[in-house]
């Protein structure tokens, strides 16, 4: 074979030896990146929020589950400093909102009604100890608001729900109140509360 001919034959070699290569490479690096697109996309996944998981549903009968959290003035206050006494325990949704307002208020207006029942009254909700003592400064509320920001009762409770307004679902606090009596179990449970006349169906139920 004439040198010439060998030459071009060795180029035309080497050149598809380079395309491959170069085909063979950006095949990896293809791929390394699309790997690399779905673990980053896992990670974002991992460090997303997430809502918080609820614990089993609250019988009628059963201990009422223990927590310990701040009030409006910064103390620890815990459901079994309460035993002996009874406890309506209520859960909201959120500080100086209508509904929540209109809740409160009641309690507080009925406060004296409800200690003649032997009961004490503990109001819960995610906010702030900062927004608690607004709202109960506000409206002169006479009975301790406790902060649950981390949805430690609320979800002991199985209070954090799936929710629905204007058409759109989310998660948020179900409107619930719990009687708890001397010994520290539930007695009563009012699921989905309507706040008119509710202070009537607790006194009823003491």
């Amino acid at each position: 074979m004439p040198k010439s001919t060998k030459k071009s034959a060795a180029r035309k070699a080497g050149i598809k030896k380079k395309t491959v290569a170069k085909k063979s490479a950006a095949k990896q690096a293809s791929a390394k990146k699309k790997n690399g697109t779905k673990k980053s996309a896992r990670e974002k996944t991992a460090l997303m929020p997430t809502a918080a998981t609820s614990a089993m549903p609250i019988m009628i009968g059963q201990p009422a589950p223990d927590f310990t959290l701040l009030n409006d003035e910064g103390q620890l206050v815990s459901l079994a400093d309460f035993r002996g006494q009874k406890v309506v325990l209520y859960f909201y949704p959120e500080d100086d909102t209508p509904g929540c307002t209109k809740e409160a208020c009641s309690f507080r207006d009925g406060l004296s009604e409800l200690h003649d029942r032997g009961a004490v009254v503990l109001g819960v909700s995610a906010d702030s100890i900062a927004s608690h003592v607004k709202f109960k400064r506000k409206f002169h509320l006479n009975f301790p608001l406790l902060s649950d920001v981390d949805k430690t009762a609320i979800n002991a409770y199985d209070v954090w729900q799936e929710k629905m307004r204007f058409g759109r679902k989310y998660m948020g606090i179900a409107r619930t109140t719990f009687i708890i009596d001397e010994a520290g179990r539930i007695a009563k449970i009012f699921p989905k509360v309507r706040v008119d006349d509710h202070l009537e169906e607790v006194l009823a139920a003491l």
